[in-house]
Formats: C-alpha cells, structure tokens, sequence
C-alpha cells in the first residue's frame, strides 16, 4: 500500500485531532445515538487538551451531516478538517486522539485489503470502466465512440461485405477507445489489476489495443454485462478473487523478499532504516491495542526509539508519539510502501524489506 494520499497531511505542523466514530445505522437511530457517541469522544479530546476551534468543525461535521457509511474517519488541525472518509464498516474501536502526528493506522488497517485496479464491462458499443483506488469508486462510461453501424443485418447483396466491413471497423473503433481509457486510467493510480469482462467479442477486441504494461495486469472475467438489469454478482465474485489473488502473491513475495534481505527487524532497525531512506517495504502485524512510541522530530523522517539519537541527529527537542504514526509518515515521505503481514518474525510486529 502506496501512501501518497497522506501525504498533504505532513505539510501541516500539528497537533491533530483523530476521530474514528461508529455511525451504524442498525443498532439503534441514528440521530439518537449519534450525538451520544461524539459527546464522549469529545470529552476525551477536552481532557488531553484539544481546543474549542478544533473541535467546532468535527462536531458540526458528525451532528449536520447525512452519513451513509458504517463507519467515519475524520482528521482536523488548526480549524479545519483535514481528511474526512467514510468506513465500509464501523471502526474496531472508536477512538478520540490529540497528538503530535494525526493517528492514520486504524484508516490504514481498514483499507489494507483494497488493490488499485479498473473493472471493465465492454460491449460492442463501448464500455464502462470502473476505476478503483484510495478508498474511492469512480465509474466512466465510453459509449459508441466511433460513429457507425454496430449490427450486422445480414441483408445480402452485393454490399453485404463492405457493410459487414463498417461494423466491425466500428466495433474495432469503440474497442480502441475504451482500450485507451483503460491504459490512461491505470497509469494515473497506478492500478495492479485490470479486470475485463462483457461481451466475447468485444473483449477481445479491447484486450488486443491495450498497451503492453496493462496487458501485464489484464485478468479476464467469463461473468458480467453492460446489458439494462444484467446482475453483476458474479462479475463483482470474480472481481472479488483476483483481488485477493493478487494481495496473497505480493505478500509471498514480500516474506520471500524479506527472508532473502537486506532487510530490518523490529522498531528500531527499521526507524534507522527510514531515516536512511533505504526502506523499500515496511511489514506491519496488525495490533490495534499496542501502545509502543517513539520519539519524533519536524522531520518526516526523523524518528527514533532513542530519545538522544535523535538529538545526536540534530533535533533540538524531540517529542513522543505513536510508534505507527512516526511509521506512516515517515513512510509517506520516503515513497516507500506499507504492507500488513501478521506472519512477520518479529518481536515488536515491525520489520522492513530494505531497497539497499
């Protein structure tokens, strides 16, 4: 998991404020319980000492707003919301932080799962394609991008060939569009995966004028349609397993990359690591309760078990935060990636594959 869309966040000096707020709709009214939970979760933050123009636009956020989502992340520095994202479902513990860093893991943790990739129904008029990242759906509809005729009427005659022959230059035409904005599409997020289904014909035509780096990431799908009502179960299913196809091969890779080195073990290796900027993967064990810190500087990379190290490093005073929120920006900042592996052989869950 890439990083990039905490980024902006690390442009701002702090102290944030993290909520995670259970906005389940099932247990009891919404706008009953609601209320009740902010009012906690904002008593936590008055006590550890959030002020009042932190807290406004949170609360005016979770009490005034309509939430469809199970779940709600919402980050906020210096009187203004920062990041705010929906859950797909409801946090595993609410949670109510005011901190150095904002505290990103418990959003990480939930979104571990998702592979940026595209979902293509094609047919001979055109396609959609659904393109799949940073915890969004966006759904773009190429449709009869090339003018013509796009059925064959078997009519006969001596034009039967060179109107046979529009159609399918027509059919050719639309597939090429969709296959272009498939690669622009992938390229932009960077997707791992491209999944292609709809009509025999008209995928294959729309896998043929593909760019050779989508090819390398096209799955084909024998279930789904563009048709009007066509169910779309068994296509999201496929969709579904190559997703988890794909996280279970990079995570082999990943323990085979790590096992083979250079590599870094445990917390504070790995911090060294990261102020070096020599980390290619961060391994994470997926540990809601831990409480393990470490101690901080203004620099994204700037982080240490040892309190003098850092000074030593040439930071005037250092500060203490959470060890996995010190993790994900200094991750963020050195273009590497986290990835969370509960099997990793470590004593504190942290490790590193290291590029050098």
């Amino acid at each position: 998991m890439r990083l990039d869309f905490i980024r902006p966040l690390y442009d701002r000096p702090g102290p944030f404020a993290s909520v995670y707020l259970d906005t389940d709709r099932t247990a009891a009214p919404v706008v009953t319980v609601l209320p009740r939970r902010w009012a906690a979760l904002k008593e936590r933050l008055i006590a550890s000492g959030a002020p009042a123009a932190v807290l406004r636009p949170i609360e005016e956020h979770v009490l005034e707003s309509v939430h469809g989502s199970p779940g709600l992340a919402i980050i906020a520095e210096g009187g203004e919301i920062v990041l705010c994202e929906p859950l797909p479902v409801p946090p595993r513990r609410e949670t109510a932080r005011w901190s150095p860093l904002p505290h990103v893991m418990p959003l990480l943790a939930q979104r571990r799962e998702e592979v940026p990739h595209l979902e293509v129904l094609a047919d001979r008029t055109g396609g959609d394609v659904i393109v799949v990242a940073g915890g969004r759906r966006r759904e773009l509809l190429i449709e009869e991008a090339a003018e013509g005729r796009i059925q064959k009427t078997g009519e006969g005659g001596w034009a039967q060939y060179n109107l046979e022959r529009e159609v399918e230059e027509t059919w050719r035409r639309n597939a090429a569009a969709v296959a272009a904005a498939v690669d622009r599409e992938a390229a932009a997020i960077g997707a791992e995966l491209i999944v292609l289904a709809g009509d025999p014909k008209a995928r294959a035509l729309v896998a043929d004028h593909l760019g050779k780096e989508s090819k390398k990431r096209l799955t084909i799908a024998e279930h789904g349609s563009r048709a009007p009502g066509a169910e779309r179960c068994h296509f999201r299913a496929e969709v579904e397993r190559a997703c988890a196809e794909w996280n279970a091969r990079r995570k082999a890779e990943l323990l085979e990359a790590y096992a083979a080195g250079p590599y870094a073990t445990g917390l504070q290796e790995t911090a060294r690591a990261l102020r070096e900027r020599r980390v290619q993967t961060v391994l994470l064990r997926d540990e809601p309760s831990s409480t393990a810190t470490v101690w901080i500087g203004p620099e994204p990379d700037q982080l240490s078990t040892d309190r003098s190290e850092l000074v030593v490093w040439g930071v005037a005073d250092p500060v203490e935060d959470r060890a996995d929120a010190a993790l994900a920006r200094a991750i963020a900042a050195t273009n590497a990636e986290l990835w969370f592996v509960d099997e990793i052989e470590s004593p504190d869950g942290v490790a590193a594959v290291l590029r050098f």
